[in-house]
């Protein structure tokens, strides 16, 4: 495991995330696709969000992604999903057809955070300092 830095920061925050197109239409292919993946691409690097990998279904993308602690990824996942729809309707005016909303993408998002260390090592932890005072000192 690799942690990151940042000034004064050292973190490993580490995301999977899911979305889906409105209506699970299978649209994510060619052309649309291949700017999709330049669009997030180019938000994820804006943002200094690490695309560890990803993956555009024809329905979903799927992706694992390491954001710095100055971001939460509510906010992350608001500006991949709104600048990347807007790009892709206005770029391929075809999907006013299926999307009449101005919504491109699905409500809402899947996450789930990665990382070695389980909760229960996490409250072995906190209860084995929490039996010790400020000297470090067992009670």
């Amino acid at each position: 495991m690799s942690y990151c830095t940042a000034s004064h920061t050292t973190f490993y925050h580490r995301y999977q995330v899911v979305w889906a197109t409105k209506y699970r239409h299978r649209v994510l292919q060619g052309a649309m696709g291949e700017r999709l993946r330049e669009v997030i691409g180019q938000t994820c690097s804006e943002l200094d969000v690490q695309i560890i990998k990803g993956v555009l279904a024809r329905d979903h993308v799927h992706m694992f992604i390491n954001v710095p602690p100055k971001l939460a990824l509510a906010t992350v996942m608001q500006r991949i999903k709104g600048r990347s729809s807007r790009r892709v309707q206005m770029e391929f005016p075809d999907l006013r057809k299926r999307y009449w909303g101005r919504r491109f993408w699905a409500r809402g998002y899947f996450s789930t955070t990665s990382g070695n260390v389980t909760d229960d090592i996490i409250l072995q932890y906190l209860e084995l300092h929490s039996k010790r005072d400020a000297t470090g000192i067992s009670r």
